[in-house]
């Protein structure tokens, strides 16, 4: 379970020798490559691969590389200051480690199934858990259907979950969603990163509306990047999430989060085929995109 980035292609006319590997390593799930080029530090699973997973700038790990990074953080933007996170989903470790800084007073739990890609996070991406944050290595589903029982909430929850093709079937579903919500705390947020290009646009918006009804959704036109924003009894206006970004702007320009880039991707006029089949544990994705 881990971030996926469709967000750090070759670039074109550069060769691959510019490329240098530093770790390589095969996990229980997965091939794990880490390499420097130029001023960053990447990760990616396969040496086939075209994208990667994590990168991080070798001058400013502060910087986010990704856009997908700074558009999840505008969770942030929908309500207070959160005291209880849970990110699914770890990579490198650097959306926790921004969240660390930027709420020092937060509970954080960060939830990954593969217990190399903690370790490759810790040795190669400078993912340092402080006192107030907790990793669990097992798969998210299982986590969050555990805090349900116990009757754990949060006030904040980033959802950054991926295998070798997208977001694993059981984590797309609308029990699942529900089993989020149902550790939402009231008012709480939920940011799900996504692709803009996914077979299962219709569908994931649907299933999405079901449980959490409207949302904002953010999508990048330079990138393929798509986040959905939802809060926990209804969305903030925009008026209200304008007051929030500039309140917080100060903050999050330290991690090249500005209001004027993220606010203009917020929109709530998504639109999907009536009759769009939700996406649930019986009815799974492959089923839907295989025409079954």
């Amino acid at each position: 379970m881990v971030a996926l980035a469709p967000a750090l292609a070759l670039p074109a006319g550069r060769a691959a020798a510019a490329e240098r590997v530093i770790h390589t390593e095969k996990s229980a799930y997965r091939n794990i490559l880490v390499y420097e080029r130029e001023d960053r530090r990447c990760l990616q699973f396969g040496r086939d691969a075209r994208v990667a997973q994590t990168c991080v700038s070798l001058d400013n790990p502060d910087d986010l590389l990704f856009d997908y990074y700074r558009m999840l953080l505008g969770a942030l933007y929908l309500g207070p200051e959160p005291k209880r996170v849970l990110v699914l989903g770890l990579g490198g470790g650097v959306l926790p480690m921004a969240l660390q800084k930027l709420l020092p007073q937060a509970g954080i739990d960060c939830v990954e199934i593969d217990p190399a890609v903690v370790r490759v996070a810790g040795s190669h991406f400078g993912f340092a858990p402080g006192p107030r944050m907790q990793v669990f290595t097992e798969d998210g589903r299982v986590f969050v259907k555990r805090a349900l029982r116990q009757q754990r909430q949060y006030d904040l929850i980033l959802h950054d979950v991926f295998d070798h093709n997208y977001i694993p079937e059981h984590m797309v579903t609308r029990e699942y969603l529900g089993e989020l919500l149902g550790v939402l705390a009231p008012q709480g947020v939920i940011g799900t990163n996504t692709f803009s290009w996914s077979s299962l646009y219709a569908a994931e918006s649907a299933t999405h509306f079901s449980v959490f009804g409207p949302f904002y959704n953010l999508v990048n036109p330079r990138r393929h990047n798509r986040v959905i924003l939802a809060r926990k009894g209804g969305l903030p206006p925009m008026a209200e999430v304008r007051t929030r970004a500039a309140a917080l702007d100060g903050p999050l320009r330290r991690f090249s989060v500005t209001p004027e880039w993220l606010l203009p991707l917020f929109e709530t006029g998504t639109r999907w085929p009536e009759g769009t089949r939700l996406l649930t544990d019986k009815f799974a994705p492959a089923n839907l995109m295989n025409g079954r």
